[in-house]
């Protein structure tokens, strides 16, 4: 009989994203159930997973936040108990709470999962109760010395589909260039407020294309800019299909999670990265900042961003082939082991042994 696993997750793409591929790698060997708050379900086709509402609201101090965390373990605790879960795989967050001590009242296995280069409070809760966990990198910011056992260190988890596009091998732009513009599922609307004038800017000085990621409520606005300042351009919400995007893309200006960057990274495509300086402990400037200093990007961080620093940036990379050709190959040197049929075979590896 096979083993039964319950991934957690929810909120942002970030989390949820990587949850279903943690379910892709492990649904021929256990039999695999999601467990998602409501605002994970805009990040996943429902109809490919077998899943679970566990709806948990963001963590305050007041009686209702409490009163509904209670709930949400006591609904997590059924569920465990009634597909007779033995295994629970946490994408971090504080969605994943309530499941997470469920795990614990009902003695599963817990294995979590950092991405990031910071540890978020939600594993760090956890980390004295977990087999594993699974990690890009053995030096994670604020790490507790004493658990440095517990890390499984993994090459970043892709979508399937992103090892089966072609990667870029391309050092030149000419004076035309396809700009892609990633918010990721959240901290999207600083970039459809102020790269704008940057854009037209560089309209002037080359032939531009944009790709340009967009909420609902700038759509209009945003359409009615590009249109106005007659640069070729194409709106998109957080979309699965992102890869076709960046296939296309000469230049990402992108956000730091953790998920973003990795595709980037691995597609060799060459991206600006302005991380989001409000996330939880400032985890996407470390993302952002670890790439970086393997010199694979540009590093800008938001409270330094002009229009005038932004556009300069940008033309010396179209200028600069010699920097082009360096930033592909220590890209190359940090995917060039990563691949879909390794990934599972360590995943699968490190559950089966803990």
């Amino acid at each position: 009989m096979k083993k039964k696993i319950l991934i957690s997750t929810g909120g942002s793409g970030g989390h949820v994203v990587p949850a279903t591929i943690f379910y892709n790698h492990l649904k021929n060997d256990f039999e695999i159930y999601l467990s998602t708050d409501i605002r994970g379900l805009n990040f996943f086709n429902q109809n490919n997973f077998k899943y679970k509402i566990i709806n948990v609201p963001q963590i305050r101090k007041n009686f209702f936040n409490i009163f509904f965390l209670i709930t949400a373990t006591l609904k997590s605790i059924f569920f465990i108990k009634k597909k007779q879960i033995q295994i629970v795989i946490s994408t971090g967050g504080y969605m994943s709470l309530p499941v997470c001590i469920a795990a614990k009242i009902m003695k599963c296995k817990i294995f979590l999962y950092e991405p990031n280069f910071v540890i978020g409070k939600s594993n760090l809760l956890f980390l004295k109760y977990c087999n594993k966990i699974f990690c890009y990198n053995n030096n994670i910011k604020n790490y507790p010395e004493k658990y440095q056992r517990k890390i499984e260190v993994i090459n970043p988890l892709l979508r399937r589909e992103i090892y089966e596009e072609k990667k870029n091998l391309k050092t030149k732009f000419d004076n035309k260039i396809t700009l892609l513009i990633i918010g990721g599922s959240q901290g999207a609307e600083y970039f459809q407020n102020n790269l704008k004038d940057c854009i037209y800017q560089l309209s002037k000085k080359y032939l531009v294309k944009v790709f340009h990621q967009c909420s609902s409520e700038n759509f209009t606005d945003l359409e009615k800019f590009y249109i106005e300042k007659k640069i070729d351009y194409k709106l998109f919400k957080f979309d699965d299909s992102l890869q076709k995007l960046i296939r296309e893309a000469d230049l990402c200006i992108t956000r730091a999670g953790a998920s973003s960057l990795a595709e980037l990274i691995y597609l060799n495509k060459f991206f600006i990265t302005i991380p989001f300086p409000y996330s939880k402990d400032n985890h996407q400037f470390f993302n952002a900042s670890y790439y970086e200093k393997k010199n694979c990007c540009w590093l800008i961080e938001q409270k330094n961003l002009t229009n005038e620093n932004c556009v300069n940036l940008i033309s010396e990379i179209i200028n600069n082939q010699n920097n082009l050709e360096i930033k592909l190959k220590e890209m190359q040197k940090i995917s060039y082991q990563n691949n879909w049929n390794n990934i599972n075979k360590k995943i699968i590896k490190v559950i089966n042994e803990n």
